[in-house]
């Protein structure tokens, strides 16, 4: 019952909100759809339920659908959610959804590692950050670069590499192609905070 009312509450809330967007009175709105001003007046403030025949001729006249008024979405779909890892000392904030952009993804990283021993990553493809805060340090095989904040790198990923934090936290925003996607967020194996692009590799 509560999900039919909060359904309810939605649709009434669109069609108003479309209405007004569109900068139309209830008079206008019902000329265009056939209804009475009087009912999409009681519509709009719940004081009438919103029957299915009604739903369709004010769907067209909005410029919309039936399935777009009546769909429900949760805050998931809007609010970023931080994967944190601490194994590989990072936290990571997916910007984009990772079947957007033409296979980019974009994160912000927060990373605390200093230095991990062990191999460097190597895959194809390109990356490409940006340091908000902090120095980030940048191992491309036996060269190591500093990026200070406000500047950005890009390398190609065939290259042994690893981004760590020079001196204290460092935060930055990274771009990851197609390859360096499924090298980070695709693994075989690991929970949900494992999927998150790795600052070292």
């Amino acid at each position: 019952m509560t999900q039919e009312l909060d359904l309810d509450a939605v649709i009434r809330a669109r069609i108003r909100g479309l209405r007004l967007a569109r900068g139309w009175s209830l008079d206008a709105l019902a000329t265009r759809c056939g209804l009475s001003a009087s009912t999409l007046s009681r519509i709009e403030t719940g004081h009438r339920r919103i029957a299915i025949d009604q739903l369709s001729p004010i769907a067209r006249a909005l410029g919309t659908s039936i399935d777009q008024l009546v769909e429900l979405t949760s805050d998931d779909d809007v609010v970023i959610h931080p994967r944190r890892n601490a194994a590989h000392g990072h936290t990571t904030w997916l910007l984009t959804r990772e079947d957007e952009l033409g296979g980019l993804v974009v994160a912000k990283m927060r990373i605390t590692a200093r230095r991990r021993t062990g191999a460097l990553g190597v895959h194809p493809g390109h990356e490409w950050f940006t340091v908000l805060s902090g120095t980030a340090r940048l191992q491309l095989g036996e060269r190591v670069l500093l990026v200070e904040e406000g500047q950005s790198a890009q390398f190609s990923t065939m290259v042994p590499h690893a981004i760590t934090a020079a001196e204290g936290p460092l935060e930055i925003i990274v771009v990851l192609d197609r390859e360096g996607r499924r090298a980070h967020l695709d693994p075989g194996s690991g929970d949900v905070e494992d999927r998150a692009p790795a600052p070292s590799h």
